[in-house]
């Protein structure tokens, strides 16, 4: 596989206190296998579809305990000056670039109205293996009460063309690399209760929604929305038994025409 395009979503992982259990979550509900948990790494646990990379989980450091959030990567060619640019344009460096063995050089960072992201240039690691079988990433979306702030700061970060979604229900825009569509955003409504901050919501794939979300409400999950079918799939939103939440979607199941999308 080929390092990705700049400013495309790479990877995806997520620290667990409860490491044994989210790789039961996980491997019940999305049919993850994991790899070994070197020590010399923090336990970082690679998980697998098929033999694909799909993801990753990892306990968290001393003094990092808490809620479990998965966190998304996006591609970059040189780290170092990806963080520089989250500087300039109002974001924060939450975690300086550190090179990880061979396999790349990571940094965390937060977008102006409060969401987290990772950056990764790749090494020997690149990322997501084969992303079309159920189980592995699929798609992703900013959720935030800012999206000017949003908007702003990814198009100045990465090289993204902003289209929108034509919708007078709903203010969602999407991000695109080239001519592939790579992320969304949507303005967070009253729906969701103020105490929630910006976040980025991670779907993965599944062959039939209503069964991967019995499987994980099985497993002590929570819906917190749907199923739903949509013209881009039957998808629902969880949170997992340690509080992480994350989307699943059976892409084969549509319902509906496709929206009209402009270029903003």
């Amino acid at each position: 596989m080929a390092v990705q395009p700049e400013g495309t979503p790479c990877w995806a992982d997520a620290m667990f206190t409860d490491l044994e259990g989210a790789k039961k979550f996980y491997g019940d509900v999305l049919g993850w296998t994991f790899g070994d948990s070197p020590a010399e790494f923090g336990r970082y646990t690679q998980a697998t579809v098929d033999g694909k990379a799909v993801a990753a989980v990892v306990p968290p450091m001393p003094g990092q305990e808490g809620q479990s959030r998965w966190c998304l990567y996006f591609a970059s060619p040189d780290a170092a000056a990806t963080a520089e640019k989250v500087r300039r344009h109002g974001g924060d460096v939450l975690l300086e670039p550190m090179r990880v063995g061979d396999f790349g050089t990571m940094c965390l960072a937060r977008e102006p109205s409060g969401a987290v992201f990772g950056v990764w240039q790749a090494g020997t690691h690149e990322g997501f293996g084969d992303i079309a079988v159920p189980g592995a990433y699929c798609w992703a979306e900013v959720f935030t009460r800012e999206p000017e702030k949003v908007d702003a700061f990814f198009r100045a970060v990465f090289p993204y063309r902003i289209k929108d979604l034509v919708d007078d229900a709903v203010d969602f825009r999407m991000f695109a690399v080239g001519e592939e569509t790579v992320l969304g955003r949507m303005r967070m409504t009253e729906d969701f209760p103020p105490e929630v901050p910006s976040y980025i919501n991670v779907y993965f794939t599944v062959a039939d929604c209503d069964e991967a979300v019995a499987r994980a409400t099985r497993l002590g999950g929570i819906v917190r929305f749907g199923p739903m079918s949509s013209p881009f799939g039957r998808f629902a939103t969880l949170s997992d038994p340690q509080g992480a939440d994350f989307s699943v979607i059976d892409i084969t199941t549509t319902e509906g025409e496709p929206p009209r999308i402009e270029d903003a």
